[in-house]
């Protein structure tokens, strides 16, 4: 989990960047359609972040669950990010 971890942080910071390139663009009266590739790019970043943290839990977290056969518990995390993920 140390290496998602220290990656995870690497990319939130990265993202922590943009949007403050998103404030400076609203603020100096960016284009529109700049501002909305940009905040598309966000939207991109944090959804590779949540990529990350769902495969480290799967290879964890869930796997620990079914390994230990608390099946039932596994398979409501697992439906519970899937349905958050689909949002």
């Amino acid at each position: 989990m140390q290496k998602n971890k220290e990656k995870i942080i690497r990319r939130l910071k990265i993202i922590e960047g943009q949007v403050r390139g998103l404030q400076k663009m609203v603020g100096g009266g960016k284009y529109c359609i700049d501002i909305i590739t940009q905040t598309s790019a966000v939207k991109q970043a944090l959804s590779n972040v949540e990529d990350v943290l769902l495969e480290s839990h799967l290879g964890t977290c869930a796997l620990r669950q079914v390994r230990s056969g608390d099946i039932e518990t596994a398979k409501k995390e697992i439906l519970k990010v899937y349905k958050l993920k689909r949002k």
